[in-house]
């Protein structure tokens, strides 16, 4: 098979990351089959087809991949071992298993960087407070090793007790980190085609060591609250050497790891100008949303095409830049928040994204805003926009 008889795309996980590829999936003529646990989950809507079915379910997942001529992921929660099964069996995921097999648990995730040479904080697996470095010192990033995010499974432990009290939970391997005194959270969403260059009719299976298409999008700040993502600035305002910094970690990695899609790179920017890697997310990223409003070819639009094999799209932006900020929720409620959002899109310039989840809890991410930026604006009018979107969603006193 190649690359231009690619028409149907399975995806694992129906959330709104899987929801917001729908619009680019009928760009590109392709159809989206998702397997997805429950029938009112945000791709379900956009679906060809469903297969409904919990995520790491490989079973399932071998029913999709009867239906699909490439299969990607929406999130990482898999069952690799029985995905594997699938694969020797020649069924295609992209990225590939082989790549996304680092990722999974973040001590692996954090032994690949070190192997290949990307600076990454300092690091130890450990299981008791007598394991601990003692030139580690306090504070001290305590992380489950698997199915952590958006602040799930992740401790900032100033003190020995606060340390041990989470390391008595039961059930969970964990990873300490040091605590890195950054200036900034950086992020940069990063693609790399299935096929060298100039060669997007090879087969499918042509990929180790040649050079393939690389895309790299702007270099962003993530700014974090309780370790969930609260807003994004997308403003070109990193100096050269920064950038050059990230944009060579992210070819390092996405090289290494033979890598075919979108892959979401997060990033420390010290106070000595230096940059280090804090994790990496083997799909479309939460810090890349502002692509669908501020870039020409959105993140999502550019996963599809690479695991399509289809050429990928400028990453340039199209505006002078973009705020986007995360509308979590504040509340246990059902809600729609139809008022609220209609206050919000009546901002110049914004772009209002609702995931249509049923249920609102404190953290769940609900939807999102991008503010394009006009010529002439920038920080100053970004933090603006940003506190102005967030007075509306979270009320004054937030």
């Amino acid at each position: 098979m190649t690359g231009s008889d690619v028409k149907r795309v399975g995806v694992i996980g129906g959330g709104q990351l899987a929801w917001m590829m729908g619009a680019a999936a009928k760009k590109l003529g392709l159809h989206l089959i998702v397997q997805t646990p429950y029938r009112d989950d945000p791709a379900v809507g956009i679906a060809d087809d469903v297969v409904l079915a919990q995520v790491e379910d490989a079973s399932a997942t071998a029913q999709l991949a009867q239906q699909c001529d490439v299969i990607t992921f929406e999130n990482e929660f898999v069952d690799l071992a029985g995905l594997g099964a699938i694969a020797s069996q020649g069924v295609v995921f992209a990225p590939s298993l082989r790549a996304i097999a680092p990722i999974l648990d973040k001590f692996d995730q954090r032994s690949f960087y070190q192997s290949i040479h990307v600076p990454t904080p300092r690091f130890q697996a450990i299981t008791s407070v007598s394991e601990l470095d003692a030139s580690f010192g306090f504070p001290v990033v305590l992380k489950a090793r698997r199915h952590g995010y958006d602040g799930y499974g992740t401790f900032v432990c100033k003190t020995q007790a606060e340390l041990e009290a989470v390391l008595q939970k039961p059930g969970q391997s964990w990873l300490v980190e040091a605590f890195v005194p950054f200036e900034r959270e950086l992020a940069v969403m990063a693609a790399r085609g299935r096929f060298p260059q100039g060669k997007c009719a090879a087969p499918l299976a042509r990929t180790l060591h040649e050079s393939h298409e690389i895309a790299l999008y702007p270099v962003v700040e993530s700014q974090q609250e309780q370790q969930v993502c609260r807003r994004v600035y997308a403003l070109n305002e990193f100096s050269e050497s920064v950038t050059e910094q990230v944009g060579a970690i992210a070819r390092q990695i996405l090289t290494a790891l033979d890598y075919v899609g979108v892959l979401g790179i997060e990033l420390f920017l010290t106070t000595d100008g230096h940059v280090l890697v804090n994790e990496i997310a083997p799909r479309v990223h939460n810090s890349g949303h502002y692509t669908l409003d501020a870039c020409a070819t959105s993140q999502f639009e550019q996963h599809l095409r690479a695991v399509a094999g289809l050429p990928l799209g400028s990453t340039a932006l199209t505006c002078a830049g973009a705020v986007m900020v995360n509308l979590l929720g504040f509340e246990t409620a059902e809600s729609d928040y139809a008022a609220l959002r209609q206050q919000l899109a009546a901002i110049p310039q914004a772009q209002v994204y609702w995931y249509g989840k049923s249920e609102s809890r404190p953290g769940r991410k609900l939807g999102h805003v991008t503010v394009r930026l006009q010529p002439g604006q920038g920080r100053a009018e970004a933090e603006a926009i940003a506190h102005q979107v967030e007075a509306i969603w979270y009320g004054e006193s937030d």
